[in-house]
């Protein structure tokens, strides 16, 4: 028996200085250099730390930070959960088809009131019937001809609180941090269409921007620029475009998200033959709100969304950041009766309080990674990616995550290289930082969960993930070159 145990540990010890050797020869090379890593790896079945490096001290995580956010969703709200959307009034159409008050959009959190197809899809593609338009033809089928107020998005559901803290000036003007509200349409953003010769246009389902286009066309070179001060509603965009420049778009974020799926659904409702009397208009609860300013009860339309699961797939796999905002604030107002920032913190803490962290060990801001002041540890994550190994929900997690080579963010990665179609894991990215923890199966036969993060790096961010990506491929037992990553 002391024999078998001493075989046991001098192969454990040999698998573990073998595999340090290997990390240490790819944190060796020079475009490893500069660079603050994080770096643990776990055999799942025996619980065995087999590398760590700085595993213990707190990193800017990026998107990494989604997984504590789709672990908290799906383990808290379960993979069949739906969000219901509304339409609803103080009452029904009378003889006539009329409407005698508004017409309320009442949003109940579901991120995909979009023309996204789900399930997802390698290939994202937004072909879906437009949402609006299925809730104003049901509208309609009931015999209302005539809405005399106006349509109200209603986004009451959370607390206006739509940023996070720590979140950059820019990410709330672009398409990455577009507000957090509980009526959310087209992922809260509009395309702006660049058209060759320096033609501008946008491509959305109602008005909502006005457009200050001031491109020169003709130049060798394009250099263009798009700014919308904050509070203003007005995109001014300038530059100069080359005759060759076949045209791009951009995705600038809407400033209220309620207001402008009012609009749409008042241009959709029109579209399908009502008359409509009032104006769009939004409706928010704020924090500093006493009363609380219910929607109406009378409901004439109302959808139902797709099982939480689904979400959590396009969370991780493109690295959604509104979703992953919006399953937090939803799994809080479920678990404690209030949509805030607030109430998501704290509901978040009991969660990983309860998968064995100490608090210590991570401060998360927000649930998408976009905040620079999250901050967590490889250990924490490796904490997490154990949980959810063991718990019920494995299978729908596992199923969540990019695979190597394959698709999300991580099609374009690890191609022709042994971690192919094995690996599984979320990607991180920032200025500055880059980060991907999951698992992976070695040629022997143990499943490993790894968590890899780099930050304070400048210079090329391609050159770090492809360091990254050697790391990850040196769990298989050999240092695989890998010219794929972007």
């Amino acid at each position: 028996m002391r024999l078998a145990a001493a075989l046991v540990l001098l192969i454990s010890i040999s698998r573990a200085a073998t595999l340090a050797d290997r990390v240490r020869e790819v944190l060796e090379r020079p475009a490893a250099r500069g660079v603050l890593w994080g770096v643990k790896v776990v055999d799942l079945g025996s619980g065995e730390t087999l590398y760590e490096l700085n595993a213990e001290k707190l990193f800017i995580p990026a998107s990494n930070t989604k997984l504590f956010s789709t672990a908290l969703a799906l383990v808290r709200l379960g993979p069949e959960y739906r969000f219901l959307t509304r339409v609803a009034a103080e009452g029904p159409p009378d003889p006539a088809g009329r409407i005698s008050g508004d017409l309320v959009l009442v949003g109940g959190g579901d991120p995909n009131l979009s023309r996204r197809a789900l399930p997802y899809e390698k290939k994202q593609e937004f072909t879906a019937p437009d949402p609006l338009e299925e809730l104003a033809a049901e509208v309609a089928a009931l015999g209302v001809r005539r809405v005399e107020g106006a349509i109200v998005g209603d986004d009451t559901r959370y607390l206006w609180q739509p940023y996070a803290i720590g979140w950059a000036i820019e990410d709330a003007a672009n398409g990455d941090g577009p507000p957090v509200t509980a009526l959310s349409v087209y992922d809260n953003v509009v395309a702006l269409k660049i058209r060759p010769g320096g033609r501008a246009e946008w491509d959305a389902p109602a008005a909502y921007y006005q457009l200050d286009n001031r491109i020169l066309p003709g130049a060798a070179e394009s250099r263009i620029r798009i700014h919308r001060p904050p509070g203003d509603r007005t995109v001014h965009v300038w530059g100069e475009m080359s005759a060759k420049d076949p045209g791009r778009a951009e995705l600038l974020a809407i400033d209220d998200p309620a207001l402008y799926a009012a609009q749409a659904f008042r241009d959709a409702l029109v579209r399908h033959g009502i008359v409509v009397v009032g104006e769009a208009r939004s409706r928010h609860a704020f924090p500093w709100d006493l009363v609380a300013n219910l929607p109406p009860g009378y409901s004439l339309a109302s959808r139902s969304s797709m099982p939480l699961i689904e979400d959590l797939r396009v969370i991780n796999k493109v690295s959604q950041n509104l979703h992953a905002e919006i399953v937090v604030r939803e799994t809080a107002r479920e678990r404690r009766g209030a949509g805030s920032w607030e109430a998501s913190d704290e509901e978040r803490k009991a969660f990983l309080s309860e998968i064995g962290l100490r608090p210590e060990e991570y401060f998360l801001r927000d649930g998408s990674g976009l905040s620079r002041q999250n901050l967590v540890s490889p250990g924490a994550v490796i904490a997490l990616l154990a949980y959810m190994w063991r718990s019920p929900h494995k299978e729908a997690w596992l199923e969540t995550l990019p695979i190597a080579g394959v698709d999300g963010s991580l099609q374009a990665r690890f191609l022709a290289t042994p971690a192919a179609e094995i690996l599984r894991a979320k990607t991180g990215t920032l200025t500055h930082v880059s980060a991907l923890s999951g698992y992976i199966d070695a040629p022997d036969g143990r499943r490993l969960a790894f968590s890899v993060f780099a930050n304070n790096y400048s210079g090329d961010a391609a050159r770090v993930r492809g360091i990254i990506d050697r790391l990850s491929t040196a769990l298989f037992g050999a240092s695989v070159p890998v010219s794929t990553a972007r």
